[in-house]
């Protein structure tokens, strides 16, 4: 199946001499929620303005649906809905007239059904005859989308689309995010919220300094790069590790009542059975065990400490 977002070489250098962009290739399959993930400054907001036609690239190319974006821009754009990091919007429109008049930008037909239907999705049709003015920051982030969503794209960009939202209403978001990929949107996220991409994407891409460090399905990246702990309950606190467990590099924790074994995911043997042994051998008792696996975030920081 061919990509509904295909990136190709991609670079963009500004008028200053900054790189912001590096050679970027990446697809996008259609229906999945891809997250893009780097620090402030790596280039998730130029990578998705350049594919949105909002910024010229220096060099590559970006085609949506098999639109060059720039030879067939109006093809390629009407395509896309994007949700911007900052709020634009008339302070002083009404809820249904702001999103009704995104719709019309794109010279789509009324379809006042549509809209209704967008709103109650996102639970703006009480304060449909509001004021923009009036609504709360979450709120006004949700007539962002509701915008984006008004000429019914293919695609929709979310750029840090959950900031200064309070954590009820981001998982409201999260479940309208997941109800448009049932719908077969494509979805492409930014976030400085860790958690969100480990809870909603299928893929996640990691940029750094303009270079895409990699891309993955994200239960492969946890799995390739995660590492695990074991996490041994003792009978009764100990003071040191036993020098004959030195092998395993072993933790103590804080209250002398835990070892910690952490052993690398993708090795052939963990040594878990060795070290049970050993430990039993060392005169030490525990009573219960469990294990943990890294979380996307320390996975996250490990790439871009470099």
């Amino acid at each position: 199946m061919a990509p509904i977002i295909s990136v190709k070489n991609l670079s963009k250098t500004y008028g200053t001499g900054r790189k912001a962009l590096n050679g970027v290739s990446l697809d996008i399959m259609g229906g999945e929620i891809f997250a893009l993930l780097g620090p402030n400054g790596a280039g998730k907001t130029t990578l998705i303005g350049t594919i949105c036609g909002l910024v010229n690239p220096t060099g590559g190319t970006v085609t949506v649906d098999g639109h060059d974006i720039i030879t067939d821009y109006r093809a390629a754009r009407e395509l896309i809905g994007l949700v911007p990091q900052e709020l634009h919007t008339d302070a002083f429109e009404s809820v249904w007239d702001t999103v009704s008049f995104s719709r019309g930008l794109f010279g789509k037909p009324k379809n006042p059904a549509h809209i209704e239907k967008v709103l109650r999705d996102l639970s703006l049709w009480d304060r449909k005859d509001s004021k923009i003015i009036t609504l709360s920051g979450g709120m006004k982030r949700r007539v962002m989308i509701a915008k984006a969503l008004s000429h019914e794209p293919q695609i929709l960009f979310l750029d840090e689309p959950t900031a200064g939202v309070d954590v009820e209403l981001r998982k409201g978001m999260w479940e309208v995010v997941r109800a448009l990929k049932a719908t077969g949107v494509t979805i492409i996220l930014t976030t400085h919220y860790i958690e969100e991409a480990e809870e909603m994407a299928d893929r996640v891409g990691v940029i750094n300094h303009g270079e895409l460090i990699l891309v993955d399905e994200k239960s492969a990246l946890m799995q390739k790069l995660g590492k695990k702990q074991l996490k041994l309950h003792l009978d009764a606190p100990i003071d040191t590790v036993p020098p004959q467990l030195s092998a395993y590099d072993l933790a103590l924790s804080d209250d002398h009542n835990k070892l910690i074994y952490t052993y690398d995911t993708r090795a052939e043997h963990t040594g878990i059975t060795a070290l049970l042994g050993d430990i039993r051998a060392a005169g030490i008792r525990f009573h219960d065990l469990d294990t943990s696996q890294s979380s996307l975030e320390e996975i996250f920081v490990s790439l871009v400490r470099t």
